[in-house]
């Protein structure tokens, strides 16, 4: 029987592509492992951050949409992204540096039953660190050009919550269909794993009948769970259709294949393969430092990169 190794990205909506590129990696010291461009829409940026090669488990993505307004919080939405560090330690030096930085933060406290400290980007998008001294994400590779240092640097995801008013439908999806390890629940929580004891592919799932989520920036658009290859991928694909759910089909993504549904609650899940990733257009040492397209959109070069607000790597 198949199994989900855990999360593959997670994407977002930022108003300001230079404002989180300075963020994501002159503050949390993430690398940028690849720009590009929204696939579906080429006028608008789409940036990539991870460790030193974006492997899964580590991909933070974000389309810029230089227009859009507020987020306003509800339910049936992801609504906060863990971010993995190795030790207490890491969070008294995390805190010392968000307010170095001047960065929205709460005081040390716990998240689910792990040592934790909650903060929010530019954009209100709202994370939280969180301790797991014991399992580490065995592919993650720490980034030597990183303003943090390795022992501190963060090593991919932990817990993604998402609020829905409908918690059944979500958790037997993920149960029934993935085979998720139920690990915690009550009336109105369930944390579940889709590798029992291991933070890197745990969902909080928490019941809220309130309105639903008005997403501007700052909103999360969609988790993406990881799948092996393609031959897992048609599996999953398969089962997610016999559950009901419409879906896209497969979509090539050229670093990774993909197949997106909406789950009950109307909360958007990717499925993503591990390969062939970030390193298969650009080399280790040089990725994230130019554009990309996928080659089906090289003939529009000079009209999408006019389109486009530079970069400025020493934004503050």
């Amino acid at each position: 029987m198949y199994s989900i190794p855990g999360h593959h990205h997670i994407s977002m909506i930022t108003k300001d592509i230079n404002r989180n590129n300075h963020f994501y990696t002159k503050i949390l010291g993430l690398r940028r492992v690849k720009i590009s461009v929204n696939q579906d829409d080429p006028s608008m940026y789409h940036l990539f951050y991870g460790d030193l090669t974006g492997s899964p488990g580590t991909g933070l993505t974000f389309f810029e949409m230089p227009y859009v307004g507020n987020t306003y919080r509800g339910t049936n939405a992801i609504t906060r992204i863990g971010l993995r560090v190795a030790s207490v330690d890491s969070l008294h030096y995390w805190k010392e540096r968000l307010e170095t930085y001047n960065v929205k933060h709460g005081d040390i406290t716990t998240y689910f039953n792990r040592p934790a400290l909650h903060f929010e980007d530019d954009d209100g998008l709202q994370l939280v660190f969180v301790v797991d001294e014991e399992h580490v994400l065995s592919h993650w590779q720490p980034w030597d050009g990183s303003p943090v240092p390795a022992t501190h640097q963060i090593q991919g995801f932990g817990p993604v919550e998402i609020k829905v008013r409908r918690l059944n439908k979500l958790t037997n999806l993920l149960t029934e269909v993935f085979h998720y390890k139920e690990v915690s629940r009550t009336n109105d929580e369930v944390v579940l794993q889709s590798i029992e004891g291991e933070s890197f592919g745990e969902i909080v799932a928490i019941l809220d009948e309130g309105m639903s989520e008005r997403p501007g920036r700052g909103s999360i658009h969609h988790v993406a769970i990881r799948v092996r290859n393609e031959d897992e991928l048609k599996y999953w694909l398969e089962q997610v259709r016999k559950r009901g759910f419409v879906t896209t089909g497969i979509v090539e993504r050229h670093w990774f294949k993909s197949v997106y549904f909406r789950e009950s609650n109307g909360v958007m899940i990717e499925m993503a393969t591990d390969g062939p990733g970030f390193t298969a257009d650009e080399d280790v040492e040089t990725l994230g430092t130019k554009l990309v397209l996928p080659p089906y959109l090289e003939h529009r070069r000079s009209e999408i990169e006019a389109n486009l607000t530079p970069i400025d790597d020493q934004h503050k």
